[in-house]
C-alpha cells in the first residue's frame, strides 16, 4: 500500500481508528476501516480536518460530501489520486445552520446544470426534474440570489425535450426542504456521475473532476454567503447593582 508522507518523521506506529494518521494513504475506491488500509476523499478530508476517521465528516456538507464519494468511487485507479489536490478544499465547507436549504438547493442546481448538459439523453431526464424540485423549493421559500441556482433556466433551455417531459411530472405540489436534502440531491448526485461516466467512457475522469470542481465552487460562494451574514450580538450580560 502506497503511503504519502504528512510532514512526520519517526515511525509510523500509534494509528488509531479515530485519529489523523501520521501518513496520508493515496486514494482509492471505497470504504476503510483504518488509515492503514487506504482512503476515500471524504476520509482523507476527515484526517485534514482533525476529525475522527469517517467518510461523513462534519467538516463538510453532506451533499458535496455524497458528490466526493461517488466521484472517487467512479475515477480510475489511474487518475483517482488527481483529485487529492482539491481534498483540502472542502474542508470547513458546511453551512453555518443545520438543514440550510440555501446550500441543499444551491448544492443540487451546481451538478445538475453541470452534469445535464455532458451526459446521455437517459440520464438528462432525472436531472431536469432536480433543477425543477430546486426551483419550486426556492420560490417556495422565497429565496432569490442563492448561489448555484443562477443557470437553471439556461441548462434546461439545452434540454428542452427532457425539460418538457420533467415539467409535465410535475404536479406543482410543495416541495419539503427535507426531501431535498435526504432524496433528491443524493439522486441528482447519483445521476449525474454515472451519466458522466456512461457518456464518457473512454475517459470519464476528466468530467467527474469538472463535476466536483464546480460543486466545490458553488459551495465556496455559498459559504462566503454565510460569514458576509450579519450576526446577532448577544446581549451583554447585566451586572447587578451594589448599591454604589
Amino acid at each position: 500500500m502506497s503511503w504519502a508522507r504528512r510532514g512526520h518523521t519517526g515511525s509510523e506506529a500509534g494509528l488509531g481508528d479515530d485519529r489523523a494518521p501520521d501518513f496520508l494513504p493515496v486514494l482509492s475506491r471505497g470504504r476503510h476501516r483504518t488509515p492503514k488500509h487506504g482512503a476515500c476523499f471524504m476520509e482523507m478530508a476527515s484526517a485534514l480536518a482533525g476529525e475522527r476517521w469517517s467518510d461523513h465528516p462534519g467538516c463538510t456538507h453532506p451533499v458535496l460530501g455524497e458528490l466526493a464519494r461517488l466521484v472517487n468511487d467512479s475515477s480510475s485507479d489511474r487518475h483517482r489520486s488527481e483529485l487529492a489536490v482539491q481534498v483540502p478544499s472542502v474542508v470547513g465547507l458546511n453551512s453555518a445552520e443545520e438543514d440550510d436549504v440555501r446550500w441543499s438547493a444551491g448544492l443540487t442546481a451546481a451538478m445538475a446544470a453541470y452534469a445535464v448538459r455532458r451526459v446521455p439523453r437517459t440520464s438528462q431526464r432525472a436531472l431536469a426534474a432536480g433543477l425543477f424540485t430546486v426551483q419550486r423549493v426556492v420560490g417556495a421559500r422565497g429565496l432569490v440570489g442563492v448561489p448555484g441556482t443562477e443557470d437553471i433556466d439556461a441548462a434546461l433551455a439545452d434540454v428542452p425535450h427532457e425539460a418538457r417531459f420533467a415539467r409535465r411530472l410535475s404536479d406543482g405540489s410543495a416541495v419539503h426542504e427535507r426531501v431535498l436534502r435526504v432524496r433528491v440531491a443524493p439522486a441528482v448526485a447519483r445521476s449525474a456521475v454515472h451519466g458522466l461516466v456512461d457518456g464518457h467512457r473512454d475517459d470519464p475522469d476528466e468530467a467527474l473532476r469538472g463535476l466536483l470542481e464546480a460543486t466545490i465552487a458553488v459551495a465556496q460562494r455559498l459559504r462566503a454567503a454565510d460569514l458576509r451574514q450579519p450576526r446577532p450580538v448577544p446581549p451583554r450580560p447585566t451586572v447587578a447593582s451594589d448599591g454604589r
